[in-house]
């Protein structure tokens, strides 16, 4: 697979170029559009609950903090949920391309993958942006920022490609899952810090395993600190399983995915 991925790079550069261009070709404000909408939904939460639980952030003085800290679970979730949901329609969505056209299948989603790491990227800068303009200040500690968008990449990869391949055999896949990211999502502190959940709680966040990653996205770009490494472990582990896994199903499952579609 390695060796498809860096005979056909070419393919896969100009594929994700193309696309980019389609999207915005006739558009007035190009890129721009990939993040205005999480950026629309930053701002509807933090005038509705900016009030009511920026006091429950400890140790920050910016009186912007819930803003910020909403922002950086955002960044985390956002990549997540893109490379995830993409991939879940990945296959079906290109099923005349699979049938017609000889090439390694696996540059697919990583065309995906490439995508949704460059609309990443841009939402990151224009984030950094705003927090400039919050006067957030910021550390060598941001560098901790590119480990942890590859476990988060590693993690949608394999959820994403298990999903994806179900979802080819198995259609109410595709009905099932948006409604499950959405309860992961609620069910991950983004919106609201942890310390509103009892404590009795807390101990369940362990089987979340976006809980780590956007904590410490939010440790890093609301309060300028290393993020604690073993639970990052633990979503890298999984993440890696997953991969594994989705990899050998999509190897298996390659010939007849085809004759399904």
């Amino acid at each position: 697979m390695i060796h498809s991925l860096w005979r056909y790079r070419y393919f896969i550069i100009g594929a994700i170029k193309s696309e980019l261009i389609a999207r915005f070709s006739r558009s007035k404000l190009g890129a721009i559009w990939m993040v205005i909408n999480p950026l629309a939904q930053v701002l509807i939460y933090a005038l509705i609950l900016s009030n009511v639980l920026a006091a429950k952030l400890p140790g920050i003085e910016n009186k912007y903090s819930y803003s910020i800290y909403l922002m950086a679970g955002l960044l985390a979730w956002t990549l997540f949920h893109d490379i995830v949901s993409r991939l879940l329609t990945l296959f079906i969505e290109q099923g005349n391309l699979m049938k017609k056209m000889s090439f390694p299948r696996i540059t697919l989603p990583t065309i995906v993958v490439g995508s949704s790491l460059l609309n990443n990227l841009l939402l990151f800068i224009a984030m950094l942006g705003i927090f400039v303009l919050l006067n957030q200040q910021f550390n060598p500690v941001i560098l901790w920022l590119i480990p942890l968008t590859l476990v988060i990449v590693i993690l949608s990869i394999g959820l994403g490609l298990v999903l994806g391949i179900i979802n080819v055999f198995l259609r109410d896949t595709g009905q099932v899952v948006p409604i499950v990211l959405q309860m992961w999502f609620w069910f991950t502190p983004i919106v609201y810090p942890i310390s509103i959940i009892p404590q009795k709680y807390h101990d369940l966040l362990i089987l979340n395993p976006m809980y780590p990653m956007t904590s410490a996205y939010q440790q890093i770009l609301v309060y300028g600190q290393a993020p604690s490494l073993d639970s990052i472990a633990i979503t890298a582990a999984v993440g890696c399983t997953l991969t594994l896994l989705g990899l050998f199903i999509f190897r298996r499952a390659n010939a007849e995915m085809v004759d399904v579609l």
